[in-house]
Parts: C-alpha cells; structure tokens; sequence
C-alpha cells in the first residue's frame, strides 16, 4: 500500500488538464506510441470538438523510480461548472490533487471552487504552473498569485508544459514524494466509495471504485449501501487503458466492478458498496442524490418518434446519471418530456448528443428553474412549469431558488459587470482585490434569471476574460406572476411563463409584437392578448383578411352600403366564434429567441 499514489487533477476550463494527462501516461508507458492520440482521456466526440471534459475518467499509471515500482491512480475530473458534484466525488477518492494553472490566463472562478472542495477533503495541494513555454506567459505574476491563494513558497510551484513535456519528470518525482500514500485496513469490513459509472452495452453497468478499507474478490456477494441492492461481484479489475482483470483488489486500490446491472437507476455515484455478510459501520459521508438545477421540455419534431425519444432519453440516461425526465404533454407540442439538467451547458450537451448518438430531431422549450408555491392552506407544491401554477387566488407567496455567483475579472470590467447583476435583480455581497488588477465579485442572483443568457453576456462585456462559477444557496420569496398569452381569449399553455412582476410587462407586450408577425390572417380579427390573472396588461390584433362588399355599390344611398356592412360584420362575428387560430412552429421557437 506504500506505493500506491491517488491523485486528481482539478483546473478551470481549459488550463491544460487532458493534455497534462496526455504527458503522464505517455512518459509512464501506459499508452503505447501507436495508441497516443490528443486527449486520450476524452472519449467521446463531443468532449475532442469542444476541449472541454464532460465525463471523468480513471486510468493507473506504474511509475519505476530507484529500483520501486509506484501504482499511479490519475482521476480525471471535469472542469465545468454544471459537473462540481462528480468532481467532488472523485476528490473524495484521491489523497491529493494537482492544481493546474495557466500561465496565460492566471487563477479563474472553477480553480477556486475546485480548489476548496479538494482542502475541504484535506488533499495534499500540488500546484503546477502549466503553459509556460508560450510568448504571452506570465510565470512571475501568476506564481505570486498561486502564493496569496494556497500560502505555498515559490519553491513548491511545479513549472510545466504539458504541451512540450517539459517538467513531467519532476511532476512524476513530486507526485511519489508530496502525495500520502492511502490509509485504511484490509482487514477491516469492505467500505468503497463509488465516485463514477459508465454503460456497456454488453456487460452492464461497470462501476468504478475506490477502496477505503477491506479487501473485495471476485464472486464477493457484495450490496450498496444507499439503494439497499444485492450483488455477485463477477468481475473486478483495473483501469488501464482497457480494463483489466483482477482477482482480488484491498485497501487503496481504485478499480472497477461489473456485476450485471441493468438499470442506473440501481448505481449512484457516491454510494458505498460494502459486503453482504460482514457490513461496514457506516457509509461514506458526502452522498447526495443529484438535484437538477435547470428544467425544459423535450419534443419530436415529429410526434410519431415519442417512443423513439424515449428510448434515446432512457439510453443517454444510462451514461449520464444526473439526466431526469418524466412525460408531459402540451397543446401545441404534443407529447414530449420535462427534463432536468444540472446547468446550461449539461442541456446544451444533452440535446447535441440526442441529435449525434441517436438521430433524433427535438424542440427544447425555454428552460426554467424549480419554484416553490406557498398555499393559502398551509401546502407548498413544486412547480416545474408554468402550467403547474395555482390559480393566484390560493398563493400565500412563491419562493424561486437563488445562487451565489463568484466572478473573477479584471478590474477594468468591474462597472459594466456590476450593472448587468443588478439588471438581473442581483445583490451585490462582497468584492475582494485578489491582485492590483485582478477582482472577485460576489453575489446573490435568482438562478432563474442567469439560466437564460446571463453566461454569455458576461462573456461578451468583459471580452471572454471573466470566470462564472456559482453553487445554490436556498429559496427567497419573491414576486412571481404567470403571464400568459391569449389567442381569441384562450390560452396558449406553451408561451406562457413564469417571470417577476418588474418584467412582465415587457415581455408581455414583446411576445404580444412578436406573435403579431407571426401568426397568419384569417378571416376573422385574431386578438393576442398578454394577461397577468384576469388583467390584460398588452394587445395586438392580427387585422381580418376581409372582401370589398360595397365594390358593386355606385352612388345612390348610404344606408345601401351601411346594410352591406353590417351584414359582413354579422358574418366575421359569427366565424370568429367557430373559427380557431393555428400557431406555426416557428412562431413558437421564435418567442423562445426573444432576446
């Protein structure tokens, strides 16, 4: 157990985290020549098109050094924002974790949040100062700023890069000597934390695991402690480039296990697998069942391919555990699902992946967040969309779910930044100088407001330099109304949304515009009307298509054309009572383009 080394890699989006790890397995041997492509780690298309990684990978690296031979356990994490409670979990299975900083771009938002969760776990902190072979590096400054932040001399600082290759030695050599080797017994009760899962379509469900105390073989009838679920271990290996199997694995090793799973709902990262016969005391502390922050409906283009949606969403959901859907319908849409995500980006991806891996073209409706309605009786339901909302009668208050943003920027974008968290009816808690010209803004912003384009709009005004990072922090009540349009006086259940007072107006009267020019003219006057309850706070009126009756008319008296008129109004009055408005599909995606 002395040679053996757990470590994770945590970073900002794009600081040079896979390609780190490119650098280890190569100088290590794990991968061969042949095999090494560019972030072998990341192997789905998606995460090579996009740099960023979206699933975290675990792979074991041997590490000859003075005639020893060191097990290198590497966990690859992801670097996004929406994924910080797979990162937590693969921290919790690590002794120690490598900070990787760019030189180029200094400390951001995720390497902070990051860098917490790991000290929380009491990791031991290896910082790397990575990209250093490029013109616009800036060792000196960004080394001061990795000093302030985790209190180490310059000497501890680690200068790499992972592009070139230069300092991966050293890396090695620090890992062995700064890195704990892992604690526990192998005599003791079985306790391994599951810190990910991924789906084999030929074997199940693989889960990957770190062993904290005990000892597992293979055929082990083993149960996992939060689903209560009873197993056969029938194989258990390790993870190298391809697994490998073992027959018994103890203390401190990370590993795999497969034991024919068909459900994921059955695996959960951050479970405990412990043994039948002789159970561990208590499970691993930090479980959490993954809550979704963000909620949008999902249809078919085509409502003949809900099964196939289905079947796709059930597949995706086996390699992506934190996806949760359950069917809903709506007038204009059809038959669909309302999905939860755990952020923007986690959608964005979903739906890019259901249009890849299965061919399915989907409708994604304006996402929102979960709010909480207050009875007058004393209940408190969960409201998902719109829909759900009671009639304002029986509504003591409404809370909606709020954030606490970290942005770090330069202090030249401090003023455009501050005002556009206001606008988004923000409350600004703190600001701290990290260095002369680098600032951390603190604040409190309802999640409903930055799910829609806060992300890029901070990007824009502070021309990409910015960092976002933001975890939830409760419910507020809040001033929430339902505002919905009317077609004709009936409602539309899609366009209707949930939004503060402050804005209702507006986008009423913006959707009431929009609609004007999209929906088609009938025979009849079609009334859009934006309403809040029974109040109608905008109107737009989509004029009739209508003949010349009083074409055949040539002099004579007035009351000859006034009865002509008459009788058309009787005719569109009565059309307008059968007659019902089709809403194009393009009138829909174009009110979810508003801004």
């Amino acid at each position: 157990m002395n040679n053996i080394r757990n470590f994770c890699i945590i970073a900002h989006i794009d600081h040079g985290k896979s390609t780190l790890a490119d650098r280890l397995l190569e100088f290590t041997k794990t991968v061969s020549q042949r095999d090494m492509e560019d972030q072998v780690l990341d192997d789905m298309d998606l995460e090579k098109e996009r740099g960023i990684t979206i699933k975290s990978h675990a792979i074991q690296m041997e590490y000859n050094r003075d005639g020893q031979k060191y097990l290198l356990n590497l966990i690859d994490t992801p670097g996004h924002v929406d994924f910080s409670y797979e990162v937590s979990r693969s921290i919790a299975a690590c002794e120690g974790a490598l900070l990787v900083v760019d030189a180029t771009q200094g400390i951001q938002a995720q390497t902070i949040s990051n860098l917490y969760l790991a000290l929380d776990n009491d990791l031991e902190i290896v910082p790397v100062l990575n990209k250093i072979d490029l013109d616009n590096a800036m060792v000196e400054e960004v080394s001061d700023q990795i000093v302030e932040l985790i209190g180490c001399s310059h000497d501890d600082i680690l200068p790499v890069s992972a592009k070139t290759g230069y300092g991966v030695e050293a890396l090695l050599d620090a890992i062995v000597d700064r890195i704990p080797a892992p604690q526990g017994d192998p005599d003791a009760p079985l306790q391994a934390l599951i810190f990910d899962s991924v789906f084999n379509s030929f074997r199940g469900i693989v889960s990957y695991f770190r062993i904290m105390n005990g000892t597992i073989r293979t055929n082990d009838f083993v149960k996992f402690v939060n689903t209560q679920k009873e197993y056969h271990a029938d194989e258990i290996g390790v993870l190298k480039l391809k697994m490998e199997p073992r027959k018994q694995l103890s203390a401190g090793d990370v590993g795999y296990i497969i034991s024919g799973i068909k459900t994921s709902k059955e695996v959960q990262v951050g479970d405990t697998i412990t043994h039948v016969e002789r159970p561990c005391d208590k499970a691993i502390e930090g479980f959490e069942a993954v809550k979704p922050m963000v909620f949008a409906g999902v249809y078919p283009v085509d409502s003949d391919d809900y099964e196939e949606l289905r079947a796709s969403i059930e597949k995706l959901q086996l390699n992506d555990a934190s996806l949760t859907f359950e069917p809903e319908s709506s007038l204009a849409l059809g038959f669909g699902f309302r999905c939860g995500f755990l952020g923007l980006l986690h959608m964005e991806i979903v739906q890019e992946r259901l249009e890849r891996e299965f061919n399915m073209d989907v409708i994604t409706t304006v996402p929102n967040v979960q709010y909480k309605a207050h009875l007058t009786n004393g209940d408190v339901i969960d409201v998902y969309n719109p829909s759900g909302l009671p009639e304002p009668n029986y509504i003591d208050f409404v809370e909606e779910p709020y954030i606490k943003a970290q942005i770090i920027t330069k202090a030249d974008y401090i003023g455009p930044i501050i005002k556009l968290c206001i606008d988004k009816r923000g409350i600004l808690k703190n600001q701290v100088y990290l260095t002369t010209d680098r600032i951390e803004i603190t604040f409190e912003l309802p999640l409903g407001e930055v799910v829609f384009d806060f992300y890029d709009k901070l990007k824009s005004i502070s021309k990409g330099y910015a960092s976002f990072d933001y975890y939830q922090c409760g419910y507020q009540p809040s001033k929430l109304v339902k505002l919905e349009i009317l077609l004709n006086g009936d409602p539309v259940d899609a366009l209707s949304a949930l939004t503060h007072v402050d804005n209702a107006y507006p986008l009423g009267r913006r959707m009431c515009e929009k609609l004007k020019d999209l929906i088609p003219r009938q025979q009849f006057d079609v009334a859009i009307q934006a309403a809040i309850g029974s109040k109608i706070i905008a109107r737009e009126t989509v004029k009739a298509v209508r003949k010349d009756v009083t074409a055949k008319c040539y002099g004579g008296d007035i009351t000859r054309k006034r009865k002509l008129l008459e009788k058309q109004k009787e005719g569109k009055k009565r059309m307008r009572q059968v007659g019902n408005v089709e809403v194009p599909q393009s009138a829909f995606l174009a009110v979810l383009k508003l801004d």
